[in-house]
């Protein structure tokens, strides 16, 4: 490998770091629960904290506009974190970086605090404002359990909507587990 070769090898990883560094920290400040909301404070949760990840290996696919993470990807911010095992990030480049969608394969696990959501795959399209979870979900807060095939967060209108489509129960249903409790 000649110093040329070398150099240029170094600057693309740097240039990937840096670019999915600002990617992340320019929108992946909306991964979770409410914490998609935008500039609020949702369960101690504000969307101007830095983001860090990791992965075992990251690519800059600059002609695609895109950031490929894989291998034990972790994003975090603030008590938020977000696990998966492949992480796909699409933008535009028009003269400033914007995320456009965030999708996620691979054992997905969105965690804050004693929340949990689980599912074999995740969407986050940042121009609609809209977090599918598909897959198997499993949505456990301390006790508290639900499970069903596909979770849809509408950050617009502030819904989540739970159905049973692709649900690995049987019969296809949403089912969960409520604790009670107790009275004086």
């Amino acid at each position: 490998m000649t110093d040329t070769t070398a150099s240029r090898l170094s600057l693309r990883k740097l240039a990937l770091r840096g670019l999915a560094a600002g990617l992340l920290a320019g929108g992946a400040s909306a991964l979770g629960f409410g914490a998609l909301a935008g500039a609020q404070d949702l369960g101690g949760i504000v969307s101007n904290e830095p983001v860090s990840w990791a992965a075992d290996n990251g690519q800059l696919q600059d002609r695609q506009n895109r950031v490929v993470l894989s291998g034990n990807v972790v994003i975090q911010q603030g008590n938020l974190r977000m696990t998966a095992d492949r992480t796909t990030i699409s933008y535009t480049d028009a003269g400033t970086l914007r995320i456009q969608r965030i999708n996620a394969t691979g054992g997905v696990v969105v965690t804050r605090g004693d929340e949990r959501a689980r599912g074999d795959a995740a969407v986050y399209d940042f121009n609609r404002r809209v977090i599918i979870l598909s897959g198997g979900v499993a949505i456990n807060r301390g006790t508290d359990r639900l499970d069903g095939g596909r979770l849809v967060l509408d950050l617009n209108s502030g819904v989540t909507s739970v159905d049973g489509e692709g649900s690995r129960a049987s019969d296809g249903r949403v089912s969960g587990t409520f604790a009670v409790p107790e009275s004086n």
